[in-house]
């Protein structure tokens, strides 16, 4: 079976055709607690019957990822269909974040380009800040309001996915709402998930994996959350290592160390949180680390502040760094990050 790229400028009823796929298979991926974070046309495929199918879910998250927040904290996908939150590092909505994405695909179906393209990546940035774009005059009137909504730069506001699927312009000839979720079709779902069950709302066995893009896009190199502020500090937040011991004795060691300083620790689905029991000059220091599998016997940690001073931080960085010592492989500047 053929399968085609979805690449082109389509007419209104075509591009609402497939608009309508994406979301409901979207929305299926989401209701399993699964989050594509790089929806672009280039990964959605038509096969030889002209349904749609999304691919590569190479830089996918499952629910079990989130942080204490239940926000996730890795910035992948593709710079131009990316949220601004995406980018910004302060944690995002993984559901939010696709369905910014989704927009972006819908605009570039009706109106056969970018509604944010800049040959300067710094300007390409300020333009998703702001939800900077204009529509082209042969774009359909019924989907600008569609568009908009969804293309919000603030996650609070933005369309959500049940209001997508309530829209007056996208339930024009909606055949896929009769659909049951056996139909969608997602190229390579099964992949994402390691059962049928719904596992990620159940204690993990084993650490949350991280592939090779995720790693990339966690280097202190292409941070790009600085691209939206004129002034930011030089001082992160947050470092990484790695380590040859296995993940529960990584965590039960930094719980033990922490609690020695002070901190209360508490750790679920290889994530601690460390919360200093006395207030510093900022309030309590609090700092949450998650431990994850990069391959066997080889794990990523990553450690970043999530309230608190941050010179409190780094002498807390200083001091974890000396206890660690004997289960540490590399640290962020052996593997060419800086933390400072």
């Amino acid at each position: 079976m053929g399968v085609n790229s979805l690449t082109r400028l389509m007419a209104e009823h075509e591009a609402r055709k497939y608009f309508q796929q994406l979301i409901h298979a979207v929305d299926y991926c989401h209701s399993r607690g699964v989050y594509h974070r790089d929806l672009k046309p280039e990964n959605l495929l038509l096969d030889s019957k002209g349904d749609l199918k999304i691919s590569d879910f190479g830089l996918s998250a499952l629910a079990q990822q989130r942080w204490e927040d239940g926000l996730l904290h890795t910035t992948c996908g593709t710079p131009n269909y990316v949220a601004p939150e995406v980018i910004n590092e302060k944690g995002y909505d993984g559901a939010a974040a696709d369905i910014w994405s989704c927009g972006v695909i819908l605009y570039v179906l009706l109106a056969g380009f970018l509604p944010f393209d800049e040959f300067n990546t710094i300007e390409l940035y300020k333009k998703i800040e702001g939800a900077d774009f204009t529509f082209p005059s042969w774009f359909p009137d019924g989907a600008k309001n569609l568009v908009t909504r969804i293309l919000d730069a603030n996650p609070k506001t933005r369309m959500t996915m049940s209001e997508v699927l309530e829209d007056v312009w996208f339930k024009v000839d909606d055949i896929a709402a009769n659909c049951g979720c056996d139909d969608v079709e997602v190229d390579g779902i099964d992949g994402v998930f390691s059962s049928g069950e719904e596992s990620f709302v159940v204690e993990s066995s084993r650490p949350a994996l991280i592939n090779a893009f995720e790693i990339i896009s966690m280097s202190q190199g292409l941070d790009l959350s600085g691209l939206f502020k004129e002034q930011k500090s030089s001082m992160k937040s947050e470092t990484r290592f790695t380590s040859k011991h296995p993940a529960s004795e990584i965590l039960l060691k930094m719980a033990t160390f922490a609690s020695a300083l002070g901190f209360k620790t508490k750790s679920k689905n290889y994530k601690v949180k460390m919360r200093s029991e006395k207030p510093g000059r900022k309030g309590c220091l609090t700092v949450a680390s998650e431990v994850f599998e990069v391959g066997p016997s080889l794990c990523m940690v990553d450690l970043r502040k999530t309230s608190g001073d941050t010179l409190e931080y780094r002498e807390f960085q200083r001091e974890l760094s000396v206890g660690l010592q004997d289960i540490v492989w590399t640290t962020e500047d052996d593997m060419g990050g800086s933390t400072s």
